[in-house]
């Protein structure tokens, strides 16, 4: 932290969720990990407004980078990470700063905790260095965390910060049977907003320590920009805001364009409702004359119960509604589709969703494998997910919310979620694209034996996966670069593999374009991009062609990449009735091509392809009706981390999760673009 010496560290018919005691509400909230779990809002305005507007200064220059790809080059970066600066981390034994971070992502080894008390730390250090990086502490609690830690600060010895430190028992915590860093967190909550123990009458004290903390990530991030023209390794300024109503995750990730920002990260704690956190960086950021520009990247909607794609103004006059899903549309271009918690791609048998089942939804799915059978919210909502209770909603899932976004644009003429797809972890390691599913044991920060023990619980980190990639196409790798391909969706995601897909649709595209050498600049000059429009079908009623191509993961000495099986086209589409249609079309490679793995060593066996490609175009083309088209590429079969864990493990001391039918022992590996719509 500061001080330690060293670097810096609504839903049409929702139903009514069920009454909950206050004791239950922050029950939930220290189940979840996070006081703003809880189903209270603070009732208080801690400071206002919650922070200063940016402040207009030159941009620092940077020399021109070397080489420029003007067809665009891969990039693969993490843009959600945690260090100790977030109070989940530091509760759970994470000492690892923002400086570490990016060293980790450059290539590195540095110490991160084991989760071991008798070997506390262990060496780290990635397989390949990450193209760029952003950490994004939670802003909440992010001044107390460092108050609390901070021998020489001015409330170090107050009860909260005792708490927090686990050297004085919680009164909340004791009635509620809490234990371990949720007992900790329990210091840092207060009932109407901030403790006045640790922050001041007024909040004075952790406000003033917010703009210190904030500015030595900064301070963090310019540290590690690479400004030479070799331009290796990029940083972005960021936090997260962690709104969490209900035990439900409506969190998002604030990405800067550069390092203007506002006086402070905007938090829950001060700004509990989503779209003011939209209006307020619109205010204090993007539309002012200062060079401030923020993206904001939802993720989790998996564990959201329906709540983060619900349509949360639809009680509003029309213009209001329109005014709203225009503001959140340009605000978030871009969805987090796999991370630590889980895939949120799609999944089977949800309400109003139409077309086969689709046989891959059923990977990585991290409340279906602590739980079972999850009740369907239909077109309502309800709370609980971060505690693995309450239903799950087919907006929990991007597909289907490409196409409530459809939807919308139909009843209100404005589409709130046209948003491309990333990766990332959401690692509380500091370990930023810590991904390879043989070296997993130091990502959660717990010992194998807490990784792998299964028994009745519902959640925990046996469910969890090492997270996913996130992939751009830019001309090179520098902040306007990859912000610009993050603005316009030329993004793609991938489970943790380097597999570098592209995804071009237009009208009359070649179907030989394939063997085509210049195959990329063809298709840039007929067709548009993963992330585009096409609109104004041809009046022969042509069908659109989809031009999709994908490289395998080569992989790293000793641990090869995974071989490709097949590419898919999935498109979606909602009908007069407004049901949600899907079809999922193999357009490369083989399914059945008899790949498998040996699940005594975890060694793949069986053929597989380096490169795909396939130009194919669409037999069911309706030219009145929107439709939105993405492409997955699937590896074949490999092993789940845990399996290879267990394997690493002496048999007579493999905990039950190594035999429980409730975890995958194999997976298929895969990425996904971002979709390309078409509009009548």
């Amino acid at each position: 932290m500061r001080r330690r010496g060293g670097s810096s560290a609504s839903i049409r018919g929702t139903r009514r969720p069920r009454a909950r005691s206050l004791a239950r509400a922050i029950a939930s909230t220290l189940i979840a990990g996070l006081a703003l779990a809880c189903g209270f809002e603070p009732t208080t305005d801690p400071w206002t407004p919650p922070t200063g507007a940016a402040t207009a200064r030159a941009i620092a220059p940077r020399e021109a980078c070397a080489a420029s790809v003007p067809e665009r080059q891969a990039l693969f970066g993490d843009l959600h990470v945690h260090t100790a600066v977030s109070m989940d981390a530091n509760a759970r034994g994470t000492l690892s700063t923002p400086d570490d971070a990016y060293r980790y992502a450059r290539g590195e080894a540095i110490e991160v905790y084991s989760g071991d008390p008798e070997r506390p730390l262990r060496k780290a250090q990635i397989d390949r260095p990450l193209d760029f990086a952003a950490v994004t502490d939670h802003a909440e609690w992010m001044a107390e965390v460092s108050l609390c830690t901070t021998p020489r600060s001015p409330t170090y010895n107050s009860t909260g910060c005792r708490i927090y430190r686990g050297e004085e028992d919680s009164w909340l915590a004791t009635f509620l049977g809490v234990e371990g860093f949720r007992a900790r967190i329990a210091g840092l909550i207060g009932l109407t907003g901030r403790r006045d123990d640790v922050c001041g009458a007024t909040d004075e004290i952790c406000r003033a320590e917010l703009g210190a903390v904030w500015g030595d990530m900064q301070a963090s991030a310019e540290r590690f920009y690479d400004r030479s023209p070799a331009c290796a390794f990029t940083t972005f300024h960021a936090w997260e805001y962690s709104h969490s109503p209900k035990s439900t995750k409506i969190h998002r990730n604030v990405i800067l364009r550069n390092e203007i920002s506002p006086e402070l990260p905007i938090s829950s704690l001060e700004t509990p409702v989503e779209m003011d956190l939209r209006r307020q960086l619109v205010e204090l950021c993007n539309d002012t004359d200062s060079g401030c520009e923020a993206i904001v990247i939802p993720h989790n909607p998996n564990l959201s119960n329906g709540q983060m794609f619900r349509v949360e103004y639809a009680d509003l006059p029309l213009e209001e509604q329109r005014e709203q899903a225009a503001l959140r549309a340009r605000l978030e271009p871009i969805v987090e589709m796999m991370q630590i918690k889980g895939e949120s791609e799609c999944r089977n048998g949800m309400y109003g969703v139409v077309g086969e089942p689709d046989e891959l939804c059923n990977f990585e799915k991290s409340r279906d494998l602590g739980m079972g059978e999850v009740e369907d919210c239909g077109e309502g909502a309800e709370w609980g997910a971060m505690a693995a209770k309450g239903c799950t909603s087919r907006t929990d899932f991007v597909r289907y919310a490409l196409l409530e976004g459809l939807r919308e644009e139909d009843r209100i003429g404005v589409n709130p979620y046209p948003f491309g797809f990333i990766g990332s972890t959401d690692n509380h390691m500091a370990t930023p694209g810590a991904v390879a599913e043989y070296d997993v044991p130091y990502k959660f920060g717990a010992t194998s034996e807490v990784l792998l023990t299964v028994g009745e619980r519902r959640r925990g980190p046996a469910f969890w996966s090492p997270g996913g990639l996130a992939g751009v196409w830019a001309e090179e790798n520098t902040r306007d670069a990859i912000f610009d391909a993050l603005k316009r969706r030329e993004t793609f995601a991938t489970s943790g593999p380097r597999i570098k897909p592209r995804f071009f649709g237009g009208f009359g595209l070649d179907p030989s374009l394939c063997e085509d050498p210049a195959l990329v600049r063809t298709a840039y000059q007929a067709g548009v991009p993963m992330g585009g429009r096409l609109s104004g079908a041809p009046e022969d009623g042509a069908s659109p062609s989809f031009l999709v191509s994908a490289l395998a993961d080569p992989g790293v000495a000793g641990h090869p990449g995974g071989l490709l099986q097949r590419i898919q086209i999935i498109k979606g589409w909602v009908d007069d009735a407004g049901l949600f249609h899907q079809q999922v079309h193999d357009v490369a490679g083989d399914a059945e091509n008899g790949a498998d793995v040996d699940l005594g060593t975890c060694t793949p066996r069986g053929p597989g392809a380096t490169s795909l490609c396939a130009v194919w175009s669409d037999p069911d083309f309706d030219a009145a009706t929107s439709a939105v088209y993405y492409a997955r590429v699937v590896e074949n079969p490999s092993c789940r981390w845990s399996a290879r864990l267990c394997l690493s493990l002496p048999e007579a001391e493999r905990p039950d999760g190594c035999t429980s039918d409730r975890l995958p022992r194999v997976i298929q590996e895969r990425a996904w673009t971002s979709p390309i719509a078409y509009a009548p």
